[in-house]
């Protein structure tokens, strides 16, 4: 499909629904999330965390009408290791299916990385499951490199 410009933009309350819509579009997401109406409040709640913390940023991108097709976390981790340097961590990357494979994507991580460069990062880091095969030759494509293990415990 065409390349499709966005303007990516700090998420805003409003777009939480559409966001959680977006995180529940796959077997992964579908099985995780809790779509209802009302939306949950656990994900207001979550929300307003990460806009009160300058360390976390969740953005979103909007087609040329204003609409939400795109969305991503940014978070910003100071840390000892490589002499005190920072590390970004994007999390959550999804883009609308009815927009996938028109550049969204690519511009979105493009903004992550930029911003975590001005913040004094000097590593980038990203998860996908292991099952999101697409995913990871997406990202590759980008740039990243496998590297690690990951690992989770759930509560």
């Amino acid at each position: 499909m065409a390349f499709s410009k966005v303007t990516i933009r700090p998420a805003r309350r409003e777009d939480v629904g559409i966001v959680v819509a977006m995180l529940a579009d796959d077997p992964l997401g579908g099985a995780r999330e809790r779509i209802a109406d009302p939306l949950p409040e656990s994900y207001f709640t979550a929300f307003d965390r990460i806009r009160h913390d300058p360390n976390l940023l969740l953005v979103v991108a909007e087609d040329g009408e204003g609409a939400v097709v795109g969305c991503l976390q940014l978070c910003i981790l100071p840390g000892l290791s490589s002499q005190g340097a920072a590390r970004g961590l994007i999390e959550d990357v999804r883009v609308a299916s009815h927009c996938r494979s028109r550049g969204i994507g690519g511009q979105l991580v493009q903004w992550a990385l930029t911003e975590a460069r001005s913040r004094g990062c000097k590593l980038v880091e990203m998860l996908t499951h292991h099952t999101r095969v697409d995913a990871q030759r997406f990202y590759e494509r980008i740039g990243f490199a496998r590297s690690h293990v990951g690992m989770t415990i759930r509560f």
